[in-house]
């Protein structure tokens, strides 16, 4: 948890404002900026047109994998085909949205395949889609959370950030329980609020749909208190 520890922020002018919120390396700047103006399309994508109109009523195995694909593959082909201008002098190993993705890849497979059996064996969540599958987990799903990690992780990069700015004055034993504070409430609330979201869709099933949104997204939260300082630090 060392990425908790609180950093002196530098001083900023009044002009240079924007980076209270995004990073100060412009190839990290530009990929935060890009997975967030990225979040509306898969957003709209599964939860305007997908979910609302059934379309998942005629999917098989194939048409899941398919309109997974069609969200989180985007995220990485629109950078490496237009690449942004503080990326164009730099390999393709050192842009940051390439480290991010990768990181974001590893997690999201360590997660998915092999941590969120407590749903199922606990709480008796069960995914009932047709699917292709790895130890009982869709492959559309892990899809599916690859770009929403990229989100949750990007909304947490910059949140800390502003929170660091704000409190940089506190003595640090402030500073180390206000961030902490702050990435536990944003843990559950994200996790709480995926919970919700994937409610209305009828082939993620709970036996305590009540337990579900309450000890469930907390013990999802602890995903989240790890990987958002670790994020922030190593990314």
């Amino acid at each position: 948890m060392g990425g908790l520890a609180p950093h002196s922020p530098p001083q900023h002018s009044s002009s240079s404002s924007s980076n209270l919120w995004f990073a100060d390396n412009p190839s990290k700047r530009w990929g935060e900026i890009f997975f967030l103006l990225y979040t509306p399309f898969w957003l709209t994508l599964v939860l305007g047109i997908v979910v609302p109109f059934k379309l998942y009523e005629s999917f098989d195995e194939l048409g899941y994998m398919l309109s997974a694909s069609v969200s989180a593959v985007p995220s990485f082909l629109i950078p490496l085909i237009f690449v942004g201008k503080v990326d164009s002098g730099m390999r393709l190993k050192d842009r940051y949205w390439v480290k991010a993705s990768l990181w974001n890849i590893i997690f999201s497979y360590v997660g998915n395949y092999f941590l969120t059996h407590y749903f199922f064996r606990v709480l008796g969540a069960s995914y009932t889609f047709p699917a292709w599958k790895m130890n009982n987990v869709p492959h559309s799903t892990f899809l599916m959370a690859h770009v929403c990690f990229l989100f949750y992780h990007v909304i947490s990069n910059i949140t800390i950030r502003r929170l660091r700015h704000s409190i940089a004055d506190l003595p640090e034993s402030v500073q180390w329980v206000t961030e902490g504070a702050w990435i536990l409430v944003l843990a559950y609330f994200i996790a709480f609020l995926e919970t919700l979201a994937i409610s209305n869709f009828p082939y993620y099933e709970f036996v305590d749909r009540e337990s579900m949104y309450k000890v469930g997204s907390l013990f999802y939260a602890m995903y989240f208190l790890v990987s958002f300082p670790m994020f922030l630090r190593k990314t």
